[in-house]
């Protein structure tokens, strides 16, 4: 089997086109040594299959704006379908898979392929951190699974554009691209819940009933003091037990899931960014405006235009 990226010496960057035809296409694009994504943009497209087999140990992360996306395990004989606003992390250290772009009047699909060799150059030695975790679950004997699995926000799709949008330049464009493309890896593993192995089932369920109470209730949160008692603790222990779960204080996660949630409606475009944050739970546009900034890095008007 061949190696799905480029080889250990050649990191030049690469663009390749699978198929083209007017203003469809897809395009396979390997960025360095390491980092490959397909752009995929079909109208009324036959179903359509690409093949993979090598011995690379990777992450794959796939984004259906349209369309349907579908990778077939034939290992394991299993298969995991991506609908449209999907967006799913997979890990994998041997691959045998069928990739298919399904019959649509539109597809319009972003794979991006990671090799271990490139996170490995990030590791911190915490097995808690989401590219540890991810680069640890890969040095298993896993042929596919799927590690997480949410709709698409619009941060990931501004960033998106800008990785498949970036001009072309006369030097440095592995470089142009890779930043963008760690960008967006941030953005998407930082999504991810990693627990400590060391946390007892106790404090953990206490720490889920929390979250989920906090899910259905973060534009108007109940008070720590409520919360705990929904949990069936007292207040001292909740703030201390969720902070070592989640590795967030409770008020601090309210804001992420607010944040969050005005990041889906950005990307539906159906309200003005003052009624996203009042929806979200903020009164002040501005506050919202800044939390947002500090949060993610552009602005919500910003995502607007994308």
């Amino acid at each position: 089997m061949d190696s799905f990226f480029f080889n250990i010496t050649d990191t030049k960057y690469k663009t390749t086109k699978l198929f083209e035809k007017v203003k469809e296409h897809i395009t396979r694009v390997d960025i360095s040594n390491g980092i490959v994504f397909f752009d995929i943009n079909l109208q009324n497209n036959q179903e359509m299959q690409f093949p993979i087999k090598n011995l690379d140990r990777m992450v794959v992360i796939s984004t259906v704006q349209n369309g349907e996306f579908e990778i077939s395990d034939n290992i394991k004989k299993e298969n995991y379908i991506s609908k449209k606003d999907d967006i799913n992390i997979y890990c994998s250290s041997k691959q045998d898979f069928l990739l298919t772009i399904k019959k649509s009047e539109k597809s319009k699909v972003f794979i991006l392929f990671i090799a271990d060799f490139f996170l490995k150059r990030y590791l911190s030695a915490n097995k808690n951190e989401p590219l540890d975790f991810l680069y640890n679950k890969i040095q298993e004997e896993i042929s596919l699974e799927l590690i997480n699995s949410q709709p698409i926000d619009a941060l990931s799709l501004y960033i998106i554009n800008k990785i498949i949008n970036s001009k072309e330049h006369a030097n440095m464009n592995s470089i142009r691209y890779e930043h963008s493309v760690m960008e967006f890896m941030i953005h998407r593993f930082s999504l991810l819940d990693i627990y400590e192995e060391d946390i007892n089932e106790d404090d953990l369920l206490i720490a889920k009933k929390a979250k989920a109470h906090l899910l259905k209730n973060y534009v108007s949160p109940p008070t720590i003091n409520i919360l705990a008692h929904l949990c069936a603790t007292n207040e001292s222990k909740l703030k201390i037990i969720f902070k070592k779960v989640y590795k967030v204080t409770i008020y601090n996660y309210i804001q992420k899931l607010r944040l969050e949630k005005a990041n889906l409606l950005l990307k539906d475009r159906v309200l003005n960014i003052g009624e996203i944050a009042k929806d979200v739970g903020y009164k002040h546009q501005g506050h919202f405006s800044k939390l947002f900034f500090e949060t993610y890095g552009v602005y919500p008007k910003d995502l607007l235009k994308n």
